[in-house]
């Protein structure tokens, strides 16, 4: 199975215990799937919720001044000039990464010179990066987009099996998720999905789906009291992860299904 998913959505929703919990729980039900969650998000915290130490340091792509400059020809920071646009980055994930619970995390950090369009050699090997990820490798990847797509394009946008937008009960969410939903329909980016999160009784429910009518809802999730008591305490919520709610797991298959 290949199974691609971008998660967005605005601060705040729960986005990246999310996708952490889904990964975690993809690479449980089946131990033989290779599962990658990338951090895409600035502010990278997707390593606390797989429950990762601290004390463990994981260096952004997006910082790996060296590699960079040895791959593209070029020393990060620059602008403009000659480097190479198509770069090596097949071993980036395998040495790069992190492995806990069967989840490989790989940080992509962000680029601090320019727009977010810009043409530099930190863009460039992040952008090479994500089409292999995406185009090339046979694993369950799993992006955590931040509110965005940005590290996406028009060449990898096509196979993404989907983009999933997180929300939170409130006639709000609608803004967030058209936004989202235009940044992926504008890279071509075919199936989008919505979960509602936090919902906490069928009144929830009903404003999520009178907010987003036009959206493809694939599934509600509660307000969950370990995942807020986790927070508090610093730790990853579910260190079982089998003992993940029922609608967590109903979901988990309804996305592993896309890829199959």
């Amino acid at each position: 199975m290949s199974l691609k998913l971008a998660i967005g959505g605005k601060g705040g929703v729960g986005k990246t215990t999310f996708t952490s919990l889904i990964a975690r729980c993809i690479a449980d039900m089946d131990k033989e799937k290779r599962v990658i969650a990338i951090d895409a998000d600035p502010v990278a915290n997707l390593a606390a919720g797989l429950g990762i130490p601290e004390d463990q340091p994981i260096t952004p792509v997006a910082e790996l001044s060296d590699l960079i400059a040895e791959r593209t020809g070029a020393q990060p920071g620059t602008m403009g000039g000659f480097f190479t646009i198509n770069p090596k980055v097949d071993d980036i994930p395998d040495r790069f990464s992190i492995e806990k619970d069967g989840v490989k995390l790989l940080v992509m950090g962000t680029v601090k010179t320019g727009g977010s369009g810009c043409i530099c050699p930190e863009s460039t090997i992040l952008k090479a990066l994500m089409n292999h990820l995406v185009l090339f490798r046979n694993e369950v990847v799993i992006m955590d987009m931040e509110a965005g797509v940005e590290h996406l394009g028009r060449a990898t946008s096509g196979s993404v099996d989907a983009l999933v937008i997180i929300v939170n009960p409130g006639k709000r969410s609608r803004v967030a998720a058209e936004r989202i939903r235009k940044l992926g329909t504008d890279i071509g980016i075919k199936k989008i999905l919505v979960i509602g999160n936090r919902v906490r009784s069928e009144k929830d429910k009903d404003l999520i789906r009178e907010s987003l009518p036009d959206f493809e809802i694939l599934g509600f999730l509660p307000e969950i009291e370990e995942i807020a008591e986790a927070d508090r305490n610093g730790v990853r919520p579910f260190e079982d992860i089998t003992q993940i709610p029922a609608e967590l797991k109903q979901i988990a298959r309804q996305l592993t299904a896309l890829g199959q």
